[in-house]
């Protein structure tokens, strides 16, 4: 048996993870859930469970108005165009970049785990957050992409 290619693996779960995240946001607009509510909440006999007042600002962003949704549909489009390629983004050096991709990642776990579609999505970007980092660590990297440095529009 072979190596594990940790980065491939990083890939593929990126990709599950990213198209998750578009799917999830635009689910999450139009049912708004805020994923935390029940950390300090009241729970009240006719009203259910309703938040602290110290989620009122992620009450207001979530719930009010769907940015933190449209801001991951935005990371995660951006990141599956970034993990599958057009062709003349493979001759550019951030599609090399095992770094952007762990903090575009990042990002992408830390907007979705705070909204109730997206927890499944946060969860995923971690592992590939994991499966980057240990890529990076133990030295691989990106055969194509490499082939493809300084051909100029070849790619």
């Amino acid at each position: 048996m072979g190596n594990l290619v940790w980065h491939d693996l990083a890939r593929f779960i990126s990709i599950s993870a990213s198209i998750y995240a578009v799917w999830s946001g635009f689910h999450g607009i139009f049912f708004r859930k805020f994923f935390w509510d029940f950390v300090g909440g009241t729970l009240r006999d006719p009203g259910g469970l309703q938040p602290a007042p110290g989620a009122a600002v992620f009450i207001t962003l979530i719930v009010k108005s769907p940015i933190i949704q449209i801001l991951a549909m935005i990371v995660g489009a951006f990141l599956v165009m970034l993990e599958y390629p057009l062709p003349y983004l493979k001759a550019l050096s951030i599609h090399r970049s095992f770094v952007l991709r762990i903090v575009l990642l990042f990002f992408q776990a830390f907007l979705t785990v705070l909204y109730y579609q997206g927890t499944n999505s946060a969860i995923w970007s971690l592992l590939a957050i994991f499966c980057y980092t240990r890529a990076q660590l133990l030295g691989e990297t990106m055969e194509e992409a490499k082939a493809n440095r300084g051909k100029g529009g070849q790619a």
